[in-house]
Formats: C-alpha cells, sequence, structure tokens
C-alpha cells in the first residue's frame, strides 16, 4: 500500500472523520462504520486533505491533465485544495467549478475558474460517490462547454457496496460515462490496514469489529 493512503488512514482516524459503532444510512442500511467528511472543518485538516487528493490524482495520471473540478458544493473546497497542493508538488494545474443556478448580472459563466475549453483534459474530485446521478451532472455540463476529456474522478474514500439497484456507483460511472473512479482508500484497504493497528494508543478495528465489517461488506459489498 501506498505511503499517502496509509497517511490518510490514519488521517480518516485522527480528525474523527471516520467512526465505528451502528448508524443508518440513508439508503436504511445499519453500518458498523461512517465517514464524516464534515470533519475536515479547519486550515488544517482541509489542507491535509488536499495533499491527499494531490497524492491521488497524481498516483493515477502523473501530471497529464489540465483542470481539477469540483462540483459544487462540497467538491469547490476539494478542487482547491488538490491545485494548492499540487502547485507545492510542482504542477500549477487550472481549477474550476460550477453554480447551482446561473446569475442574470455580473458574472453569468456556470461554470467559473478555469477556462473550459475544447481538448482540456479535466479531473472531477468528489468527496464520496453514492450514485453516478451527480458525476453524470457534472460531465453533461462540462461536455456541453467545450469537446473536453473526463480521464478520472477522484474520491475520499469508496465505501465498495452496491446500491439498491443492485450496482455499484463506481462501476454506474464506469459503465455510463467510461470514467474510471480512483478513491484516495477503498473500504477494504481501511479494513486491512487498521486490523489490530494502534492509532493514538487505540485499536479501532479489533477481531470483532473486523467480523462486523466483513460481515456487512459480504452482504451489501461489490461482488
Amino acid at each position: 500500500m501506498d505511503n499517502y493512503k496509509k497517511e490518510f488512514i490514519e488521517f480518516l482516524v485522527k480528525t474523527g472523520a471516520l467512526k465505528f459503532g451502528e448508524f443508518k444510512l440513508k439508503s436504511g442500511r445499519m453500518s458498523p462504520y461512517f465517514i464524516s467528511t464534515g470533519m475536515f472543518n479547519s486550515g488544517n485538516t482541509i489542507s491535509r486533505l488536499g495533499y491527499f487528493y494531490a497524492e491521488a490524482i497524481k498516483n493515477a495520471l502523473g501530471s497529464d491533465f489540465d483542470v481539477v473540478f469540483g462540483p459544487a458544493y462540497k467538491g469547490i473546497p476539494l478542487s482547491l485544495a488538490a491545485v494548492i497542493s499540487l502547485s507545492e508538488m510542482g504542477m500549477n494545474k487550472g481549477f474550476a467549478f460550477n453554480r447551482k443556478e446561473a446569475k442574470d448580472y455580473g458574472e453569468k459563466d456556470i461554470v467559473i475558474g478555469a477556462d473550459i475549453k475544447d481538448g482540456v483534459k479535466v479531473v472531477l474530485v468528489d468527496d464520496v460517490i453514492t450514485s453516478g446521478t451527480s458525476i453524470g451532472l457534472s460531465v453533461d455540463l462540462l461536455k456541453k462547454l467545450a469537446n473536453v476529456e473526463i480521464p478520472c474522478v477522484v474520491i475520499s474514500v469508496d465505501r465498495q457496496e452496491v446500491g439498491l439497484d443492485g450496482k455499484s456507483a463506481v462501476a454506474e460511472v464506469k459503465e455510463k460515462y467510461g470514467i474510471s473512479v480512483k478513491p484516495i482508500a477503498t473500504i477494504r484497504e481501511i479494513m486491512e490496514y487498521l486490523h489490530n493497528r494502534k492509532v493514538d494508543g487505540k485499536i479501532h478495528i479489533d477481531d470483532e469489529m473486523k467480523k462486523k465489517m466483513h460481515e456487512y461488506l459480504d452482504k451489501y459489498g461489490v461482488k
């Protein structure tokens, strides 16, 4: 496992963004773990998160892209934090984001930031994918603006589970749009790395918790 993945997993634990217990998801499922991206709420944490996104983008594409696009609203700080970290790594890339609604005054563009034009390679960033719908909206928006290439979507964590329709959101995006989804880490990587490992003096995934996670993934996980 790459070092940045290990650092990211520990970062999730230390910030309290990764929680263990019993959590009712939007789908109605009871999950033994939950990822709360709302915990990245300070300069230090969003800066660090930007570094992990930058590493994941660099690992997926090297420097072969032009713009990082963050869909409103959660993707906006992610795209900004990522390009700042990429700049510190020697890659000066553009960033852009969309408005939820067009304005009828001043700057009326629906997409703000770097110029989206024919031939531009755009990386999408988002926190998680619960369905392919939100990604589809971003793809449609960008394709209407220009003949752009979208090599991948980078997300924080892939829960690696199927939706209520029996397909995973990651598979749906790949199948429908031909775009790969690259997580900083997957839930199985998190489970294996944290199993019986102390972070801040505490074991967060012991044998019992790992068993619960396996049972959940056996029932709802991608096969």
